[in-house]
């Protein structure tokens, strides 16, 4: 996977930098990703739509595999905000999270969960081939996010936009719209939408990776500078972006 080898060399690198450095890591990962191949994503034939149709709404009883449906809701709309939504997110990134969930051996997951556990998912994920990730993450981009979230706190709107549109400069915080866009729809192939996604799981996610439960030095670097507060505030702000 030679895009993942080299994300992985550039935020070593990074790590520790000053925040300015940040914005050129993420240029430098988006120039390798369009110069390089990702093998993950070529190796193998086209993503089946209806196959992943199939594996998400039904699961495969054959093989022991759940429907991920019965979490995550028809075609991806969640219903159940500790699950998030998943309908509309790029299918590079669904491709990429599902392979960190799956476990690596000794080492375990890369993405894991409280006290750097592996989460439910790890169990969920184990028995799917690439080929049947690629489908499944082919199918959910294709879908519609139409059970989306709303911001509900009045009170944090103001400081969830400041950080949203321009970040905390005092705390060497980036804007988040700098890399998921505005409206929070991300970049495909490189960062996730936001929008519409339960402000609950935002927020825990953002926790996960001030910990380092959740392993991305970037986000770890920005998440480690912001309080309870600020990442409360902008996770709400982003759940009602659309």
């Amino acid at each position: 996977m030679l895009f993942m080898r080299f994300s992985w060399i550039i935020e070593v690198f990074m790590k520790g930098m000053p925040t300015k450095f940040i914005i050129l890591k993420n240029f430098l990962t988006l120039f390798i990703f369009f110069i390089n191949p990702i093998s993950v994503f070529c190796s193998i034939e086209k993503p089946d739509l209806k196959k992943g149709n199939e594996l998400f709404e039904l699961g495969d009883a054959s093989r022991g595999i759940i429907a991920c449906a019965s979490c995550h809701g028809s075609e991806g709309n969640s219903s159940i905000p500790i699950n998030p939504n998943l309908s509309g997110q790029s299918y590079e990134y669904l491709v990429k999270q599902l392979i960190e969930f799956q476990s690596k051996g000794e080492e375990g997951p890369i993405r894991s969960g409280i006290n750097g556990e592996p989460t439910q998912m790890t169990i969920f994920v184990k028995l799917l081939s690439l080929k049947d990730i690629q489908d499944i993450a082919f199918y959910l981009s294709m879908q519609p996010l139409s059970n989306s979230s709303v911001s509900n706190c009045k009170e944090t709107i103001e400081l969830g936009a400041k950080i949203w549109r321009a970040g905390l400069p005092e705390k060497k915080v980036p804007a988040c719209a700098a890399c998921h866009s505005a409206d929070g729809s991300g970049i495909p192939g490189q960062y996730p939408r936001l929008s519409g996604q339960f402000s609950n799981y935002l927020e825990e996610q953002l926790k996960f990776f001030r910990s380092g439960y959740r392993k991305n030095i970037t986000m770890h670097i920005i998440s480690d500078r912001m309080t309870d507060k600020d990442i409360k505030a902008v996770s709400d702000y982003a759940a009602g972006l659309r």
